[in-house]
């Protein structure tokens, strides 16, 4: 049974003696709970319950009606070294009262953790620090960057030291095979083999002591053991030989084994540090100062000092500083760092612009809408912090497998040493083979496999514009076998426009320029899509004079001298006219679910002039990206609540599968659950009403554009509204989960075969050094392939 813990709980929402007994009572619902008292004046709850229990009290807590404040914080923690480092940590924080959940990090060597606001940040760091590692609060990117680079100067000077140092102690052993016998005095080799072992390894044995001070045990404890064994017994048979005889020395095993570690760990700091490079550039993208216009004056700031609704001046070539709507000027916006969108967007008055983007030609004036936390690139990076700090589902095997690798591998190494001994063999050799399996085995690689591979492949998914919002979507999303679409606004623009016309009597283009200046000022969206259909075909449309709206029909005028009328079939009967010869047509494009506007010219012999039908206009690369989902196996359904002529129209366009119209918002959720029962199912949607369809799916894909409440629900968001990038999700979370399978088989096999290999006397320390330096650097070096990725370039198309 777990030991019981005194929990003190912030409560926020009471109001009155009632309000504290509903939480009284339904924190005494809590498995184990018990001496539960709530003080309404200081607003605090106390229980006493099983360690562990937090999550179930806070839940009690939101179910009663009321909230418990809990926060995030982010740790730098220093000294891990493997993946037991990292689960140490990992419980060390756990174990403080008031945390709520912890995930350690090995490869950008942080901790994420989500705890109660009240708790002291100073009671964290002084967990970590009784653990036998150091934490600190992240510094400003420039002091970390900084903080790294003289790292890895550190980590470069000392290997090449140790290496400097090492070489001429193994030199020996390499001209051997030349048939060049020489061999360093004893002394020599004691002179050069001593500074390697003591002041380049101090760092081993100082994490070793601190690992056993803790009960634990890490990599530093098995390479202290390891390259001391191989030392002290190079001391013993230097002391204990004849007089005037070379003893059989191991100095150059301890020495070059230490050299290749640390080789190996500067090697795996370069690679880890490559894998975080999505955040640094998205982190670069920060302008630090702005120019802001005040009555007229231009005056240069820091960002912090902007205040939202201030005019701020971005000049061409330079960055926008704020999230903002442009007031003045013309421009194209640079945005691939941000959305992943290669060709420069179009900016005039009204468009919004994003904080990092470049600015192109033009000169623009722009007022600040969103600042510091809120803007698109603090969320975007704090979706990549989240995602990489996050750990997926599979790690949970690695974290067990981690508490007890090292002391398996004590056992095995003394196994190693009596089984050689007692087997007949000399003292020397069997330590050796002993110190082989110390040396050999690899918690890092284990350590290193998934989140290597997770922060390799959320960051190069976040350059190409998709947010991977956390571990658990990018292991599920691999194996997605069929995805669920919304229609507007996602496989559609969301806005109508002419998608067929025809003309009852004479020129098409004729018809289109006379209904075109029938619309002329109005800001209706049948209106504008006429306009634009007569932009798009440049057409020169004539002014209108004696414009009236007819309420519930539609709009009349003079153009030309004629006496026009535009609206729908009210007015066409009200004229008297039949829909001869379009009636066909009419009656096709209804079923479809268009709205149909007639044009008519009136007068003593009115006549009817032309049919427009409008509709949602398929979104570019949205037959294409069901083509790609098609091609992987991937099946594709339609989930809309529009009339089932509009949907089966857009389903029969794009070769959707299945297809669901008039679906009410609250039972889109019923649909995709029951999808759910015969595979892994994804949702695409980007309106408040698919928020619960989208937490429903096993796996929620917001289209960029959308509201806060889809991304907040999905799991993926995509910076573009572009369809296309629907099959380019699914795909990178499938490389970036077979990387983290091939890493952690890698992994596993390499321990496999590598202890007992050394176990059998046939790996000597040295060969063993190396190929445990070999094995993380190789784990992280896999996983940096996905910076290679690309989406495949499906072709676009014209909209429809």
């Amino acid at each position: 049974m777990s030991a019981s813990t005194t929990f003190q709980l912030p409560i926020v929402g009471m109001t009155c003696a009632s309000c504290a007994g509903r939480v009284e009572r339904a924190l005494a619902k809590v498995g184990g709970a018990e001496g539960v008292s709530v003080n309404l004046a200081t607003e605090q709850a106390r229980v006493q319950a099983p360690a562990g229990s937090l999550p179930a009290l806070i839940d009690a807590v939101q179910t009663a009606g009321y909230q418990v404040p809990v926060r995030t914080l982010e740790l730098q923690i220093g000294g891990m070294t493997c993946a037991s480092c990292a689960g140490r940590v990992e419980r060390a924080l756990n174990k403080v009262q008031g945390v709520r959940q912890v995930s350690v990090n090995l490869a950008n060597e942080r901790a994420h953790i989500e705890l109660i606001a009240s708790l002291a940040d100073a009671q964290l760091v002084d967990a970590v620090s009784k653990a036998g590692y150091s934490a600190n609060l992240p510094h400003a990117d420039n002091d970390d960057a900084a903080h790294a680079q003289r790292r890895l100067r550190n980590e470069r000077l000392a290997v090449f030291t140790a290496v400097l140092l090492a070489l001429p102690l193994v030199l020996p052993m390499l001209l051997q095979p030349l048939g060049v016998h020489w061999m360093l005095p004893a002394w020599a080799q004691f002179a050069l083999a001593t500074p390697v072992q003591f002041v380049l390894g101090a760092r081993f044995y100082v994490a070793a002591w601190k690992a056993v001070r803790a009960g634990a045990g890490n990599m530093d404890l098995l390479v202290a053991l390891g390259t001391s064994a191989g030392y002290g017994l190079s001391l013993y048979q230097w002391a204990t030989a004849d007089a005037g005889m070379q003893p059989h020395l191991y100095f150059e095993a301890s020495a070059v084994v230490i050299a290749l570690v640390l080789l190996g760990k500067y090697l795996e700091s370069r690679a880890k540090r490559q894998t975080a490079s999505a955040i640094r550039a998205l982190e670069a993208l920060r302008p630090e100062r702005a120019v802001r216009l005040v009555e007229g004056r231009e005056e240069t700031v820091a960002i912090g000092q902007l205040r939202l609704d201030d005019h701020v001046l971005v000049k061409p070539g330079e960055r926008f500083p704020v999230d903002g709507e442009v007031l003045e000027g013309h421009s194209h916006a640079d945005e691939a760092l941000i959305s992943g969108e290669s060709l420069p967007v179009p900016k005039q008055p009204g468009d919004r612009v994003t904080g990092g983007a470049i600015n192109g030609e033009g000169r623009l004036i722009v007022r600040t809408q969103a600042l510091g936390a809120e803007s698109v690139l603090a969320r975007i990076i704090r979706l990549v912090e989240d995602a990489q700090a996050a750990k997926a589902p599979i790690q949970k095997l690695v974290d067990r497998v981690s508490q007890v690798f090292v002391p398996a591998v004590l056992v095995l190494a003394l196994l190693t040493l009596l089984g050689w001994w007692l087997s007949g063999a000399a003292l020397d050799v069997a330590l050796i083979n002993a110190v082989a399996v110390l040396v050999i085995a690899c918690p890092c690689a284990l350590g290193l496999a998934t989140p290597a591979a997770i922060m390799a492949g959320t960051g190069v998914a976040a350059r190409h514009g998709i947010l991977i919002k956390d571990a658990d979507a990018l292991e599920r999303a691999h194996a997605v076998d069929r995805v669920v679409f919304d229609k507007t606004g996602t496989l559609t623009s969301g806005t109508p426009r002419i998608v067929h016309s025809r003309a009852a009597h004479g020129d098409l283009d004729d018809a289109l320029r006379l209904a075109g200046a029938l619309q002329r000022g109005s800001e209706h969206p049948l209106a504008k899509a006429v306009l634009e259909q007569c932009r798009e075909q440049g057409l020169d449309v004539p002014p209108v004079t004696d414009s009236q709206s007819l309420t519930g029909r539609g709009i009349a005028g003079r153009v030309e001298g004629r006496e026009l009328a535009l609206g729908n079939r009210r007015l066409l009967d009200e004229t008297g006219l039949g829909a001869d010869p379009l009636a066909g047509d009419a009656h096709t494009w209804e079923a479809e679910g268009r709205t149909l506007s007639w044009l008519i010219e009136r007068g003593p012999a009115p006549r009817l002039l032309a049919l427009f039908a409008f509709g949602d206009s398929l979104k570019p690369g949205a037959r294409q990206a069901i083509q790609a989902l098609h091609a992987r196996g991937i099946g594709s359904h339609l989930l809309t609540g529009d009339n089932r002529g509009s949907a089966q129209a857009v389903a029969q366009a794009l070769g959707i599968d299945d297809m669901h119209a008039e679906v009410l918002p609250s039972d889109k959720a019923a649909h995709v659950a029951r999808l759910k029962a015969d595979g892994i199912v994804a949702m695409v949607g980007d309106g408040i009403n698919d928020a619960p369809a989208l937490a429903a799916a096993d796996i929620g894909i917001a289209m960029g554009g959308g509201t806060d409440v889809a991304m907040q629900a999905a799991g993926i968001t995509l910076m573009r509204g572009d369809p296309r990038l629907v099959p380019a999700a699914l795909e990178i979370s499938r490389k970036t989960y077979a990387k983290i399978r091939q890493n952690l088989f890698w992994a596993f096999i390499y321990n496999l075969i590598g202890i007992p290999l050394a176990a059998l006397g046939y790996l000597n320390p040295v060969l063993a050094g190396a190929a445990m330096a070999l094995s993380s650097v190789s784990v992280v070096g896999n996983a940096l392939w996905l910076n290679t990725w690309r989406p495949v370039e499906l072709p676009s198309e014209h909209p429809r």
